[in-house]
């Protein structure tokens, strides 16, 4: 019995860890489209917009959530169960009360009570197990379980209701209508009764959210007195909103099911993104390349048209034709460092050394405004090898590895970035940082795992 509760502690805790190990989806596109549609809920919840970051998750369960920081983490999921901006904006709103709450932080604040709580009831459980009285013994384990997750999941209900009453203040401020979160909630509800998620009042007890025939009702009751319940959606958010959706159906969904739902009648600007991605996908080059040009066709100076072509192009085998779309695609952009990392890659894949200097400088520019891309550091450590810089090519792979996990390859490689580089120089100096870090992420780990 002993041995059951531990693990049952176990399952609690790691049920309280949140979910931020799931792989990221970078689009440029879709980011300056989570910027614009957030920036007004991120100034009304009293924090800059340069300071959050809305991320994209690849994961098609319908969630999102925050992990401490000012990060709100949106589920493909998600996406693709909104059908407005306004929705996503609701959810955004919700998210960002917990960042304003520091709801993160004080969750683990919960969590450690509640663990402590089912400690208490293990060392008990454990005291009367030696005393012989083995069911009574069982009898405090699961007690103090129950009353480990019931105070749990209490305080995450409370901590929802503050969200949602935070998101709403937002949208009010932001003069956003909330007629696409109570929509948004609907959803959810549906959502729940077709897992078969109870919605009566005896299981509100068990969950970690409020019922969301409560919160439905509540949001109504508070955004039909606001006085941006009948202010109209943003036409350019809600144009917007489609393509990027369509971009994402495009890029995550099996290319039978993308096909289905934009099928070639359908010669709108969202359809025509979603079936070039899903061309492409299947091996059809020819057909995603006409996608692609009859959306430049449209609009030749739009850089994310230009992107995808360039994109199709490059996949393809064919990085000279690659480039020059590409090169529009940066510009048009205002030198979007996502975009820029793909025209370093075009211009490396080209295998001409007379381009190494370009993608040299292409790629340095994306990770100084950007330096969170692995694939940017990878293109430019190739960048270094192929001059001849040993070790800033093996500073370029050490950044990467940090950025991916590979604690003891950063350590590796940031050793030989410092043999290779002058002492204390800018870049010496950054390859001791990388040891530093790489160092104490490995002594974290082997602390983890005793």
């Amino acid at each position: 019995m002993v041995r059951t509760a531990v693990c049952l502690v176990l399952s609690l805790v790691i049920a309280l860890r949140p979910a931020a190990a799931q792989s990221v989806l970078r689009d440029a596109e879709t980011e300056a489209f989570f910027r614009e549609i957030s920036a007004p809920l991120v100034r009304a919840a009293g924090m800059r917009p340069e300071d959050v970051e809305i991320v994209l998750v690849g994961d098609r369960a319908i969630n999102a959530f925050t992990a401490g920081g000012q990060t709100v983490y949106i589920n493909s999921g998600l996406i693709e169960e909104a059908s407005t901006a306004n929705e996503v904006q609701g959810v955004i709103a919700h998210e960002l009360g917990h960042v304003e709450g520091g709801h993160a932080m004080r969750g683990g604040d919960a969590a450690a009570s509640a663990q402590s709580i089912t400690i208490g009831s293990l060392l008990l459980g454990a005291l009367a197990a030696v005393a012989g009285a083995g069911d009574a013994a069982a009898g405090i384990m699961m007690a103090g379980q129950r009353a480990a997750i019931g105070k749990y999941l209490a305080y995450s209900r409370v901590q929802e209701s503050v969200a949602d009453a935070s998101g709403a203040r937002y949208l009010s401020e932001a003069g956003i209508t909330g007629r696409g979160s109570i929509d948004f909630f609907k959803k959810l509800q549906s959502y729940e009764f077709r897992l078969g998620i109870p919605q009566d009042d005896e299981q509100a007890f068990v969950r970690s959210h409020p019922l969301s025939g409560d919160r439905v009702q509540y949001l109504r009751d508070t955004y039909s007195k606001d006085p941006a319940w009948e202010a109209p959606l943003n036409p350019k958010w809600e144009s917007d909103f489609k393509r990027v959706k369509a971009k994402l159906l495009g890029y995550i969904a099996r290319p039978e099911e993308t096909l289905r739902d934009y099928p070639e009648s359908d010669q709108s600007v969202p359809a025509r993104y979603a079936r070039a991605y899903a061309w492409h996908k299947s091996a059809y080059p020819k057909k995603a390349t006409q996608e692609a040009q009859s959306l430049i066709a449209t609009d030749p100076n739009d850089p994310y048209f230009q992107e995808l072509y360039g994109q199709i192009l490059l996949e393809s085998g064919k990085p000279d034709q690659a480039m020059a779309p590409l090169r529009k695609a940066v510009a048009g952009s205002d030198n979007n460092p996502l975009i820029a990392a793909l025209f370093g890659h075009a211009l490396v894949a080209t295998e001409d050394r007379a381009n190494l200097a370009e993608a040299q400088e292409v790629l340095k520019s994306a990770v100084v405004r950007d330096n969170r891309n692995p694939f940017a550091w990878y293109q430019l450590g190739v960048v270094y090898e192929q001059q001849g810089d040993q070790a800033r090519a093996a500073l370029a792979t050490a950044e990467r590895d940090l950025m991916t996990g590979e604690s003891s390859l950063a350590l590796r490689h940031s050793d030989q970035a410092m043999s290779g580089l002058p002492d204390y120089s800018p870049d010496w100096l950054r390859a001791q940082d990388i040891r530093l870090i790489a160092e104490a992420q490995l002594e974290d780990d082997k602390k983890r795992r005793r």
